[in-house]
């Protein structure tokens, strides 16, 4: 009798396929993030602890974790109105503002920072405006909450944007006709629907912003204490030669993404037996 332990498939080659994925993954992924637990387990758990709440870094946490849910907040509510537009409304220019969402994936994060440090300086273009008011951006915490909006709006939009143009019209209509308003048809009927996609943009621009270093170190003052990140943090002691420090940093910061890797999965899960 001839055991199968794969649903057989009309495609060959998944001895080689499934072989040159688990040795790329481990080359490229596993590997190096074992390294960096195993390099941790050199500190004790009172150097680990000491280096962790140390002032200095949980200002850097603070900030980091706070700044990039600021952020993740405002895509969401933006993100959701851009992928709206994109996907109902036909206008002049639609493909040209479609191919902007899409700038921050393809733009260095460095030219982001510079433009967004010219652009809200007191004497930018915006920040001119906003330095009567007593508003100051660039060089400060707020400008790090823009650099992370700016780079964390695609990853709303193109995860709802699909969710709305695959939505059936026809729901809509019958809400309207059984006499909803246009607030109720959208909050009782299309946006349970939206709501796995949104949750899965929050998590994925609130994980990207959590690593973001090349576009905020231009547009905030990096001064410790106040607008220091933490990849700052880590770039700053491996520069100092504390590679354990680094190591004992980047850890929280990778059990974190992990973390929030784990509500994706379970957010993609949900979603798809809500579909079935």
């Amino acid at each position: 009798m001839k055991w199968r332990f794969r649903k057989p498939s009309v495609l060959p080659g998944f001895g080689l396929t499934l072989g040159f994925s688990l040795t790329y993954v481990t080359l490229l992924v596993l590997i190096p993030l074992g390294g960096l637990l195993l390099y941790t387990t050199k500190l004790s758990w009172s150097e680990f602890s000491a280096v962790i709440i140390d002032p200095r870094v949980l200002a850097s946490f603070k900030l980091s974790f706070g700044a990039s849910l600021i952020a993740a907040v405002v895509n969401l509510f933006f993100g959701l109105i851009v992928a709206w537009t994109l996907s109902r409304y036909n206008f002049f220019g639609k493909k040209i503002v479609d191919a902007l969402v899409d700038l921050p994936f393809a733009l260095p994060t460095a030219v982001a920072g510079i433009a967004l440090a010219a652009i809200f300086a007191q004497s930018g273009w915006i920040g001119r405006l906003l330095d009567p008011l007593g508003i100051v951006i660039a060089y400060s915490r707020a400008g790090v909450v823009v650099a992370l909006i700016f780079i964390g709006l695609p990853f709303v939009v193109r995860t709802v944007q699909p969710v709305i143009e695959e939505f059936e019209k026809e729901f809509e209509e019958a809400a309207t006709s059984l006499g909803a308003s246009w607030l109720q048809t959208f909050i009782k009927v299309i946006l349970p629907s939206l709501m796995p996609a949104l949750l899965t943009g929050f998590a994925l621009s609130f994980a990207r912003a959590l690593g973001e270093y090349g576009s905020i170190i231009f547009i905030s003052s990096n001064m410790p204490f106040v607008s220091e990140i933490v990849p700052l943090i880590i770039v700053t002691k491996l520069s100092q030669y504390d590679y354990v420090g680094a190591t004992a940093v980047g850890t929280v910061m990778l059990l974190a993404t992990f973390v929030i890797l784990f509500l994706i999965n379970a957010i993609q899960i949900y979603s798809r037996e809500k579909s079935l």
